[in-house]
Formats: C-alpha cells, structure tokens, sequence
C-alpha cells in the first residue's frame, strides 16, 4: 500500500469517524474554500481508499463476532462458568450479588450448540428407489 501524508491519514480516518468528505477535509487541515473538491478527490485516491477500506474491516473483525467466540460462550454459560449481576433485597436494603446463570439459559446455549453440531435432527436413510413411469408399465391384455 502506498504511503499516505500525515494529512490524507487524518482525512481517511475523520471520514470513518463521521462519513462526510468535506468535513473530513477541513478537519485534516485542508481550506475550507476547496474542502468539498479536496474531499471528493481523496476518496479516488486508490491509497486512501484502500487505507479506509482495511481500517473499516479493522473495526468489524473486532466489534462482530466470529462463529468461534459464540460457541464458547455458549459453551461457557452451559457450564456454568458464567456470572450475571442479580439484585437482591434483605431486609430493607439492596445488594448486587454474582450468580450463575440459571437453568433457563443453560439449556437455551446447550440447545444451541445441539442445533449447530444437528444433534436433535431425526436422521432417516431412504433407500434407493428406483421410480417406474407410467409409459414403463406393462398393459394387461384383459
């Protein structure tokens, strides 16, 4: 990838900030008088673009995820090994208290994960039929 400016570097990233060109330019340092044109221009630029393009893939890799990390958290809650915030009220007063997660949860996750490995699937085996067409039938002579 080509080496950006310091100045293209900040366009690209206030463009990811705020997805506008022209304001983009003008907080990167560029005039306000040629913002629009200079903001336009940049997004052509195959270096800026490339560089946007990997930074917005940058942030979706960490912001969703991926099929892995589900399954073990899934895994986790099915185990028990996660904790969730509860309200508790004694006498009056109210507290916070870590407890696991209930019976609900954990087989909604252990059904999950059943789901993706087709454990609750009911498999049948057909057998190879061969299909007779009606032209195929013999014709009685009765």
């Amino acid at each position: 990838m080509a080496k950006l400016t310091e100045k293209q570097k900040r366009f690209a990233d206030y463009y990811i900030e705020t997805g506008n060109a022209t304001e983009s330019a003008k907080r990167a340092g560029y005039s306000p008088k040629t913002a629009r044109v200079i903001g336009q221009e940049n997004l052509l630029k195959p270096a800026i673009k490339s560089y946007i393009d990997e930074r917005l893939k940058e942030m979706d890799e960490k912001r969703i995820m991926k099929a892995e990390e589900v399954m073990q958290l899934l895994t986790a809650i099915a185990r028990n090994e996660v904790t969730e915030d509860v309200v508790v009220f004694n006498e009056g007063m109210t507290a916070i208290e870590q407890k696991g997660m209930s019976a609900k949860d954990r087989l909604k996750a252990l059904e999950l994960i059943g789901k993706r490995y087709a454990m609750w699937t009911e498999k049948q085996q057909v057998e190879n039929i061969t299909p007779v067409f009606l032209e195929d039938v013999p014709e009685d002579d009765n």
